[in-house]
């Protein structure tokens, strides 16, 4: 497959959506041998938009990673022309996990081992079957270094939101990694804790706090960013029915941490205030088919109103948090099973990779945000909930400042009544 080619197969292809049929913007699907079609291998692990909107990549099976420039039909930018070109890079085994690093100042500071671009430039880290993260300097498509490190397959890559150029992956191995780039990849800390594979970790906006989802033990634990140490472990076990937690996100204030579980024909979705460790909301839906119920990612939309939930049998569905019911539901797709998912930073539009390699773009429900709601993202931005307990407010204030106006327990419209039995056995 060459790099150059900018004529990806079956590009721009028009879809439909069960709800509207210009909720699927386009679909990018790769180009492959018909005999490798549906076997191991092919899947799309990880979606990722570059901070700044201008870059999609994508893992498209085989071991190969595309990167095209965002967005697709757009005319050249200032940017030299070959900088905009579609790259595509070898791993030579399956990919993992994808993510677009900050993009770090104009600088001449360059001494002894320390990595800093002598210009502006946009990275990709792309993790690996064997452990290791490979790192590329996309406008270049020249690789840069490799991080050495885990014992197993690393899931989950993700930097602080303030730009530094810190990076933070779970692995298989049972452990998170803190690496600093600037020193070509040192690993700083290692934080264990996790009893088996880490399923998926974030970093709250704040840049305080590490959230991880371990699969099989059942914890979610959160550690500090400040100090690399254990803060607590939201779960502990408070569900005797055997689950598996499967992915992980904070809310773009960072006043909610949610988290995606599922086990026999339930999933369900917590949602969590990272600073209490009370367990706030949590959206229960029940499946007609057994084993095809798994939620693959969630992720908060950037303005925070929403949530994206890739499950087994449906690409994607979108969720007000609070609220019972979808606002956007895809049609079911045994055949193309959703498996990772990544809004765009400026919203609007989320990327859903799937089981045959494929990914496709869908047209999120556009919302005007009301006036306390951005209030109070701005105010929980920066105030902790224990701040602002104290405060002398109303009391309907401080509940709507906290989220405590959810509802415990929702079940979703798809949800049957006679499921009720499933969910007390659930509940026991």
């Amino acid at each position: 497959m060459c790099s150059s080619e900018r004529n990806i197969a079956g590009r721009l292809q028009e879809g439909t959506s069960s709800a509207d049929p210009s909720d699927l913007i386009l679909e990018l699907r790769t180009r492959r041998p018909p005999a490798l079609d549906g076997r191991a291998g092919c899947e799309t692990w990880s979606v990722d938009f570059s901070p700044d909107g201008s870059w999609f990549a994508w893992s498209m099976g085989h071991g190969i990673v595309w990167v095209v420039a965002w967005p697709l039909d757009a005319e050249e930018s200032q940017e030299d022309e070959s900088d905009r070109e579609d790259k595509s890079f070898s791993c030579d085994q399956a990919v993992w996990g994808l993510a677009f690093g900050p993009r770090p100042h104009k600088t001449s500071t360059c001494q002894n081992q320390k990595y800093v671009p002598s210009k502006p430039t946009t990275l990709l880290l792309a993790s690996l079957e064997d452990g290791v993260i490979k790192l590329w300097n996309v406008l270049t498509g020249q690789p840069l270094f490799d991080l050495k490190g885990h014992e197993g397959i690393v899931r989950d890559l993700v930097f602080p939101p303030n730009g530094k150029l810190t990076l933070v992956s779970s692995s298989r191995d049972k452990t998170l990694r803190i690496w600093d780039l600037t020193k070509k990849g040192k690993c700083v800390q290692v934080l264990s804790g996790h009893k088996d594979w880490v399923s998926s970790c974030c970093i709250s906006p704040d840049c305080s706090m590490i959230a991880s989802v371990g699969r099989f033990d059942r914890m979610v634990c959160l550690w500090s960013l400040r100090s690399y140490t254990f803060i607590r472990n939201l779960t502990g076990g408070a569900h005797k029915t055997f689950y598996l937690l499967t992915s992980c996100d904070f809310s773009p204030d960072g006043a909610l941490l949610a988290t995606a579980a599922y086990s026999g024909s339930t999933w369900w979705i917590d949602l969590w205030d990272p600073y209490t460790a009370e367990k706030l909301a949590t959206l229960v839906d029940y499946c007609n088919l057994y084993g095809q119920n798994q939620i693959s990612a969630i992720q908060f939309s950037p303005d925070g109103l929403h949530l994206a939930i890739v499950t087994e049998d449906r690409a994607l569905r979108i969720w007000e948090p609070g609220q019972k019911g979808w606002l956007m539901q895809t049609e079911e797709d045994q055949s193309s099973n959703g498996l990772c998912c990544n809004f765009h930073p400026q919203g609007g539009v989320v990327a859903t990779g799937t089981r045959d390699g494929n990914v496709r773009f869908w047209r999120t429900p556009r919302v005007v945000p009301s006036l306390r709601h951005l209030c109070r993202s701005v105010l929980r931005h920066s105030v902790s909930t224990h701040q602002i307990e104290p405060l002398p407010i109303p009391r309907r204030i401080l509940e709507y400042l906290t989220y405590r106006t959810f509802p415990d327990r929702l079940e979703t419209c798809c949800s049957s009544s006679s499921s009720s039995s499933s969910a007390d056995e659930w509940e026991s």
